[in-house]
């Protein structure tokens, strides 16, 4: 679904803005980006503003009008900080824009389209749009740079994807963090309890104290690090 979602970048001026877009874009998980008439690329300044994302830079289709580049869409969203007086569905919240784009992105391309550094898209632009979603910002002082803005709006489209039923996104966890299995719980308590009776701490069998520190150890939900730290330290004493 999210290789559906194109990002499109109107006339950009500095080429940095482009690589720190294609980062803004691969840390969400888009990968399509067409640059429409960028005033200077290929440039070093663009794949060296990527960090890490200069396959995108690489991969970038560039093309000749903002028409060709979204003629296969079947949404077309424009990011714009000014209200225009076009008859346009209008987007007021990002996340409102994200969930439908990421609906339509189930069968068909669809396009979120930025425009230049100073002045952003033009009317015609806009027109060549189906849709506007505009950045709730401070009224004072609402200006995002081109990355930023991307950034953004691919972040609301990630979230807006990873929220949807059988995504199957799972956030990454560290190895040390991963909670140890019913089995590994029930080597813990067995050695516990071994240790218990040979330390004199229980001198017979109470199953209420083994199920209080039970309750004890699932309410403190220890990680698989951690409940080895606590085997270790068991294996210790008891030498």
């Amino acid at each position: 679904m999210l290789h559906n979602i194109r990002v499109v970048l109107v006339q950009t001026y500095h080429p940095g803005n482009i690589g720190a877009s294609a980062r803004a874009m691969k840390t969400m998980g888009l990968t399509d980006l067409v640059l429409v008439n960028p005033r200077q690329f290929p440039d070093p300044e663009a794949s060296r503003l990527a960090a890490g994302a200069e396959d995108l830079v690489d991969q970038a289709r560039l093309v000749a009008s903002l028409e060709e580049a979204v003629a296969d869409c079947v949404q077309v969203v424009g990011a714009s900080a000014r209200l225009r007086s076009l008859p346009l569905p209008h987007f007021d919240e990002p996340d409102a824009m994200a969930g439908e784009l990421v609906t339509h992105a189930v069968h068909d391309p669809v396009a979120l389209v930025f425009g230049r550094e100073r002045f952003g898209l033009t009317n015609d632009e806009i027109r060549c749009c189906s849709h506007q979603v505009s950045i709730p910002a401070n009224p004072d002082y609402g200006i995002l740079n081109l990355a930023q803005a991307v950034q953004v709006l691919a972040y609301e489209v990630f979230k807006a994807w990873r929220r949807r039923p059988g995504s199957g996104y799972r956030p990454p966890r560290p190895a040390g963090e991963r909670q140890p299995t019913r089995e590994q719980l029930a080597h813990f308590h067995d050695h516990l309890s071994r240790v218990m009776q040979a330390s004199g701490f229980l001198t017979q069998p109470h199953a209420r104290t083994e199920a209080q520190l039970q309750a004890l150890f699932a309410r403190a939900r220890p990680s698989r690090r951690e409940l080895s730290l606590l085997r270790g330290l068991l294996g210790s004493l008891e030498k």
